[in-house]
Formats: structure tokens, C-alpha cells, sequence
């Protein structure tokens, strides 16, 4: 190995301030053209010229939290989102998967996710029949503390204060949310007997259906909070499904939620 003393490494330095392309200055000094950008780096960094990427502030804590954006986020965390750590990225990353038959519920997460974090990229990953609406931050934690070991359904999920206060600030965009990601607008129908003659009559209901009962109730009670009216709708004896079906009630979701698409 070459070592280069101090007045060599100086005399490259003056050059490169004056101008002169690094290799250049590597063949006119005999020196490696790796060790003329090292020094060059290392000279720019002394000076304040070159700090290195700078890491964007965390929205909540440091920012201003885009609090509608947030709300629909959190809904669609809490349904089809997951926050994972791999050993080789230094930086955990938030994933929510979206099914390729709704491309306008990729559109919505993905500007949800860059109204949130809007220092950060948003990409989408293909996976089979989806896709993946990801990005990476050291600030997820912060935003999202419901993140932890096993599966949604397996620990408690609670809200803290400061998101329940968005929450309840935000309530339609955390339904629609929540909707977007484990629900569904369906139309049912059924038949009566008017003067004889049997008809069928159809009419459109919301389902929201999700394991954890802890998210079905944080979706509940925020119905309750806007006047929904909703029912338990079990199958197979699990009172996983959540259903809004009044005609009224259909409507509010209808103006506030609606379908996906």
C-alpha cells in the first residue's frame, strides 16, 4: 500500500480547489484517482460543502402533521397497513397494500402518504394482484405507535391522545380510511309480496370487516360519534363484520366515504 504525506496531499488539494478535474490531478501527482476523490470529499466536508444527506424532520414532533391526510393514513394502517424493520435497512419502512382493481385507492394512499411525510419518496412495489404503497422513515414510530411484534389481531391496539384528538377532529376521513382499506359498498336485495306479486327490491349497505377487536371498536365508536347507525353481522358465529345498512345512514357514508374504485 502507497502511503502520500502531507505535502502531497495538499498540493492535490490546492488543485482541486483551483478547478482541475480529479484525474488530472491523479496523473499529474502519480496518485490513485480513488485516494484524489477521497481527499476531495473529505476537503469539501471540512469546509461545510458537502454535509452529507440531510434526514427530513419527523411531521409530527418537528413539522406541521397534515392531520386530514394523517387520519385517512392511520385508517388505512390499521386495516391493510404493516411497518417492518429489515436487518439490512437502517430505516423501517410503512407498506399499505392496495388490490389491483382499485387504482384510485393507490392514488388516495400514495397522496396521503406524501401529505404526511413530505420530505420523503413514495413508491409502489407490484406484488400478485397488488401492489404495495411504501415508503421509508426513521419517524414511524413516532407517527404510528401501534406498530409492534405478531399480527394486528393478536395485541392491543389503542389510540393515544394526540391521535384520538385527530381523530375526533378528522372522524370522517379516519372512516373512510378504515373503510378504504377493510370495507366494502355493496348492493343486497331481497323480495316481497306487493298485492300478490312477488318483487325484488334492492338496496345498497356498508361492510367493514376486520379481525382485531380493537379496530372494529375504534371504527364503532366513531360511528357513534357521527350518528351512524351500524349492526354486528356474524358469520359462522365471529362478529367480525360491521354493517351500516339504513337508507339514511348509507347516504352519509355515500358523501363522505364512497365506494372504492
Amino acid at each position: 500500500m502507497n502511503f502520500h504525506g502531507t505535502e502531497v496531499r495538499q498540493k492535490a488539494v490546492t488543485l482541486l480547489r483551483d478547478g482541475v478535474r480529479n484525474a488530472d490531478v491523479a496523473r499529474r501527482l502519480g496518485i490513485p484517482l480513488g485516494t484524489v476523490g477521497y481527499w476531495k470529499h473529505m476537503d469539501r466536508a471540512a469546509r461545510g460543502g458537502c454535509p452529507g444527506r440531510v434526514q427530513p424532520p419527523c411531521p409530527r414532533c418537528e413539522g406541521e402533521l397534515d392531520s386530514a391526510a394523517y387520519a385517512y393514513l392511520l385508517g388505512l394502517y390499521l386495516g391493510d397497513g404493516h411497518i417492518v424493520q429489515n436487518r439490512a435497512m437502517r430505516v423501517p419502512s410503512l407498506s399499505v397494500s392496495c388490490a389491483d382493481a382499485h387504482p384510485g385507492l393507490m392514488d388516495e394512499c400514495e397522496k396521503a402518504m406524501r401529505a404526511v411525510f413530505p420530505g420523503n419518496s413514495v413508491c409502489r412495489v407490484r406484488r400478485k394482484g397488488c401492489h404495495e404503497v411504501k415508503l421509508y422513515s426513521k419517524h414511524l414510530w413516532c407517527l404510528f405507535p401501534q406498530h409492534g411484534p405478531g399480527r394486528k389481531h393478536e395485541r392491543k391496539i389503542a389510540l393515544e391522545p394526540w391521535q384520538q384528538e385527530i381523530v375526533d377532529a378528522r372522524p370522517w376521513e379516519f372512516v373512510r380510511g378504515l373503510i378504504h382499506s377493510d370495507g366494502c359498498r355493496i348492493v343486497n336485495w331481497t323480495t316481497r309480496t306487493v298485492g300478490g306479486v312477488r318483487k325484488r327490491y334492492e338496496y345498497p349497505r356498508f361492510f367493514f370487516t376486520n379481525v382485531s377487536d380493537d379496530i372494529r371498536k375504534l371504527y364503532t365508536d366513531t360511528l357513534d360519534k357521527l350518528g351512524v347507525g351500524w349492526t354486528h353481522c356474524t358469520r359462522g358465529g365471529d362478529p367480525y363484520n360491521i354493517s351500516v345498512a339504513k337508507k339514511a345512514h348509507v347516504a352519509l357514508l355515500d358523501a363522505h366515504v364512497g365506494p372504492k374504485h
